[in-house]
């Protein structure tokens, strides 16, 4: 009886031990906004602040994708080859074959859901350990990226209309005094959209159960498989959306530029308190992690810091925030 009167209490400490861990890293936000303004007057300029949230945008969207497959317990290394693939496939719709924006944008979404369908195939029937499976299928896209583009970028000349889609502002048409890219929005819409589906649908009931019990899921009778490979595949069309705007920020299809995003992905979704162990994570903190990839990007680069010491901070930043999440589950 004792036992099972200790079970809410645990499940409550977890909770503040999350909002906890979110509450630290807005604060980390604010704090590395308020360094890089007092380092350099440029930071918070207009302009500057629309790179930051252009690179948010893309960068967000991939580690909603990741949130997802972590949360269950996963792992996706492709999420940014994958992204380069689907970029390619829009381009080789709209501008190689022709077609209208209308059917290229879904064309390419859909052959995010195809990547991510094959990931969870691997992963559920073939017993396939994510890590391997998902390093596999990021050679893959990356391979098939360069071999339909010719290892070329296709530009989308064309279809000017097309740059719009993430570096417009539908805000900035309505409020002028609010140019917000079209991207930001289209990134706070799909994180609205994934939280909907994490806190209110059976798909977000058994992504979190996956990653916390997932043989007691089995003994139940759940078709763990089945669940598995929906995670994926949705995991893989958000990938699609984020090739899309990758694309229509800088008007081409690259196909070797999704190389390191992934990192990047996994640092925003382990900065914003996903747990890697699975069964804990939310879209606010993976919001506020992406931000802060971003701005540190962002404001070194500002400082004239050179990249390869960009990449060591980021490396630290994300050692600090798994040993967090350790000391908040130990707690916990």
């Amino acid at each position: 009886m004792t036992a099972v009167s200790e079970i809410p209490e645990q499940r409550f400490r977890a909770r503040v031990s999350g909002w906890q861990h979110r509450l630290l890293a807005f604060s980390g936000l604010i704090a590395l906004i308020v360094v890089f303004s007092l380092a350099s007057p440029n930071f918070l300029q207009t302009q500057n602040v629309i790179t930051i949230l252009q690179a948010t945008s893309v960068n967000g969207v991939l580690a909603i994708a990741a949130t997802l497959v972590i949360i269950s317990g996963g792992i996706d290394l492709s999420v940014g080859t994958l992204m380069s693939f689907c970029a390619v496939i829009a381009g080789v719709l709209i501008t190689n074959w022709g077609l209208p924006i209308g059917i290229g944008v879904p064309g390419a979404i859909l052959a995010g859901v195809a990547g991510g369908l094959v990931s969870g195939l691997l992963i559920a029937r073939l017993r396939i350990p994510p890590f391997i499976a998902t390093l596999g299928m990021m050679l893959v896209y990356k391979g098939l990226a360069l071999a339909i583009s010719g290892a070329k970028p296709i530009y989308f000349t064309e279809t000017p209309f097309f740059i719009k889609i993430a570096t417009g502002s539908v805000i900035g048409a309505i409020i002028p005094s609010l140019p917000i890219p079209n991207g930001v929005l289209i990134l706070f819409l799909v994180a609205m959209a994934i939280a909907f589906v994490l806190a209110r649908t059976v798909l977000g009931r058994f992504i979190f159960a996956l990653g916390s019990n997932q043989e007691a899921l089995r003994l139940s009778g759940v078709n763990i498989e089945r669940w598995k490979i929906s995670v994926y595949a949705l995991a893989g069309g958000i990938c699609g959306i984020a090739g899309i705007l990758i694309a229509s920020r800088i008007n081409s299809a690259q196909p070797s530029i999704g190389q390191g995003y992934e990192l990047d992905a996994i640092a925003a979704v382990v900065i914003g308190g996903t747990s890697l162990n699975g069964g804990r994570g939310t879209m606010l903190g993976t919001m506020i992690g992406a931000l802060i990839i971003s701005v540190v990007a962002n404001g070194l680069r500002i400082l004239s810091v050179s990249q390869e010491w960009q990449i060591v901070v980021t490396g630290l930043i994300i050692i600090l925030a798994v040993y967090i999440d350790i000391l908040r589950r130990r707690e916990a």
